[in-house]
């Protein structure tokens, strides 16, 4: 990280006393040079007068980092066009392989899907057991809207409805890959390791979304968009990840989906194998 100093300084500064005083001590940034004896005119009372140094002050600024910017042309755009919503409104379990190389957008940042999870109707780990709340609601909405919910109250989560409305089931993007975009300024993290997008709060971070994108259609140009994608050549798949209230059937289900062979994939890795 650049940093820059200044340095000034007040040389040979001096302050007159009205009364017979000792040199007041400034803490930490002055300090008594010298001390001359005088005589006031008026009422021949004697006056000290101090002379003061001030030491030069050193202030260390901290530069902003310097995000590089990755652009997308227009005919990446061209050649992967939004997703319908009928492309969503399938089984969970069948939509959530079928995310895996497709695009997420928002602004200019594009990122591409590598890892999720499905949660379907009658799931003890999907947020649609508690039935239709104020929070939950867009879970039960028709498939291709965002259902964004906070994790410990700090992580973003983006989910996306599956199914026909009603039926109350998503699939949570877990992990993405950088396509391109100021994702690093987004995320206040310079490197193009796994670690900048690797587990579902990241990826919040990254598209800038909050709570308030849930029920946005996935379909629609601005906003949220998911763009059509090349299909991976193989998955892996294993249990999902932090569900152990869950019934123990739930917790053993193989719902959890990733690309092979990509780095972009979020811890424990050790319980996905080939599908």
């Amino acid at each position: 990280m650049l940093q820059g100093t200044y340095t000034g300084s007040i040389s040979q500064a001096r302050i007159q006393s009205s009364a017979m005083k000792s040199p007041r001590r400034l803490k930490g940034i002055v300090k008594p040079d010298k001390t001359t004896q005088t005589t006031n005119e008026n009422d021949g009372r004697s006056a000290k007068k101090s002379v003061l140094r001030f030491k030069a002050a050193t202030v260390r600024v901290k530069s902003k980092p310097q995000y590089p910017l990755i652009t997308v042309s227009d005919q990446f755009f061209t050649k992967f066009p939004i997703l319908g919503p009928d492309f969503f409104q399938v089984d969970a379990l069948d939509l959530a392989p079928r995310l895996l190389g497709k695009f997420l957008r928002r602004d200019d940042v594009v990122l591409q899907i590598t890892e999720v999870e499905a949660y379907r109707p009658n799931d003890s780990a999907c947020h649609g057991r508690f039935g239709i709340t104020a929070r939950t609601a867009p879970v039960f909405g028709p498939g291709g809207h965002a259902y964004v919910y906070l994790c410990y109250g700090l992580h973003t989560m983006l989910n996306v409805v599956a199914d026909k409305e009603g039926v109350g089931a998503a699939v949570l993007i877990r992990s993405c890959a950088p396509i391109g975009g100021t994702i690093q300024q987004r995320r206040g993290l310079i490197t193009d390791k796994p670690t900048l997008l690797t587990g579902p709060g990241k990826v919040g971070q990254a598209l800038g979304i909050s709570t308030d994108w849930s029920n946005h259609p996935l379909y629609t140009p601005g906003g949220v968009e998911i763009l059509d994608g090349p299909q991976p050549e193989d998955i892996l798949i294993g249990p999902r990840v932090g569900i152990e209230y869950a019934a123990p059937e739930h917790v053993s289900a193989l719902w959890r989906f990733g690309i092979a062979g990509t780095p972009w994939i979020s811890a424990p890795k050790n319980t996905l194998r080939p599908a």
